[in-house]
């Protein structure tokens, strides 16, 4: 009786490890989908923005092997009442400013650390433009008006059919995706979910079958076709977008932290947001940006790619801010040299190329959305450019 009770215990072991097993990849699809339901609020949004690893599947962006490129120092940026009124009422937790790259300021504020890997939100966007031009020089990339399923075939069939590499980087694939980030429907915050639940970002997009307009007819602001993207430089050399990143530019960088990016269930990186780097080396991607492609004495990105790539040449609408290849400029420009890139709840990267000044911000501005605030910050940050 003994020995059958044993063997009765013993046989039920496998199925009590395989139990475990499917509760615990449970609790963590749960845990990952609650933590996307309660990543903005107000109690949680400033600790989660500095610990996105925390929550979400993520993947290492090796810095290289190179020593950490410092920063030397210049006249000291003078923090007057109007630019503290904003620092505090945009929720800022992080203001690096460069002049003639030189550090002119640097704070950090609302509990947060300088050695925080903060996330970029669609900033990220600007690096794998930064990597796009790179593969289209070294021939990886045949031209920018190859249709992404050239490089894609899983998108065969999608509404990206018959959409090309220019139209993505210019979000005028044209594609109909909803990037309504308060509502809770919307295919913005499904992807979301799809990326908490260990979905993937590739089955997504090859998805979407629904067009409101052709490729390239007009610019709408589609955060899916930078996923694209990514599937093109992954489809045109068989290496993962970190892996790229990593070998292309940020080793090259000095950086002084490991990156990492949040990922999908596949271990595919959330290139259009998901990057996670300090303030300090958001600025050593910016001066490398604002010295057209070099850096350290080496050219990293060709100086062509990067004058094409930061100047307006999206169909945008009269009035709105205009758009280059993952690249924002301003509606009210002043000037050619000036661009920025942008990621929801106000992060920026922003770059005044004639001042040789670079501006970087990370914030939890849970009002990022309220009229007329992007506008107001592009003017802050103008004034202190103006004040260097």
């Amino acid at each position: 009786m003994k020995n059958d009770a044993k063997r009765g215990v013993t046989a039920l072991m496998p199925i009590a490890l395989v139990l475990r097993a499917v509760l615990l990849l449970r609790w963590n699809e749960l845990t990952r989908l609650f933590a996307v339901n309660t990543l903005f609020s107000d109690k949680k949004i400033i600790h989660n923005f500095s610990h996105m690893n925390h929550a979400f599947l993520h993947i290492p962006v090796l810095r290289g092997d190179g020593p950490v490129s410092h920063f030397s120092t210049t006249k000291r940026l003078s923090i007057n009442l109007e630019l503290e009124e904003w620092i505090v009422g945009r929720q800022v937790t992080a203001l690096v400013v460069l002049k003639d790259a030189k550090l002119a300021y640097e704070n950090y504020y609302l509990g947060t650390q300088p050695n925080d890997l903060r996330i970029s939100w669609s900033v990220a966007k600007s690096f794998l433009s930064a990597l796009t031009g790179i593969l289209l020089e070294e021939g990886a990339i045949g031209c920018l008006d190859d249709p992404v399923v050239k490089y894609a075939p899983t998108l065969k069939g999608s509404a990206y059919d018959q959409v090309s590499l220019r139209n993505v980087l210019q979000m005028s694939s044209g594609v109909l995706f909803d990037e309504e980030y308060l509502d809770k429907n919307s295919d913005i915050n499904r992807m979301g979910r799809e990326l908490a639940l260990g979905g993937t970002l590739d089955g997504f997009a090859a998805s979407l079958q629904c067009r409101f307009a052709g490729p390239g007819e007009v610019m709408q602001y589609v955060s899916i076709d930078t996923h694209v993207i990514g599937m093109v430089l992954r489809g045109a050399t068989g290496r993962s977008i970190p892996d790229l990143l990593s070998d292309k530019i940020i080793r090259h960088l000095g950086f002084e932290q490991v990156p990492y990016y949040v990922t999908d269930g596949k271990g595919v990186a959330f290139a259009l947001g998901g990057l996670n780097l300090t303030a300090r080396d958001y600025a050593r991607f910016g001066l490398m940006i604002q010295q057209d492609g070099e850096y350290g004495g080496k050219q990293i990105v060709p100086k062509s790619w990067i004058r094409t790539s930061t100047i307006a040449s999206a169909k945008t609408l009269p009035g709105e801010d205009r758009y280059g290849y993952q690249w924002w400029i301003a509606a009210n420009n002043p000037k050619e040299g000036e661009f920025f890139a942008r990621g929801i709840y106000g992060q920026y990267i922003y770059i005044d190329r004639d001042a040789k000044a670079v501006i970087t911000v990370n914030s939890a501005n849970t009002k990022f959305l309220d009229y007329g605030v992007g506008e107001h910050n592009i003017e802050v940050l103008r004034s202190i450019v103006a004040m260097l």
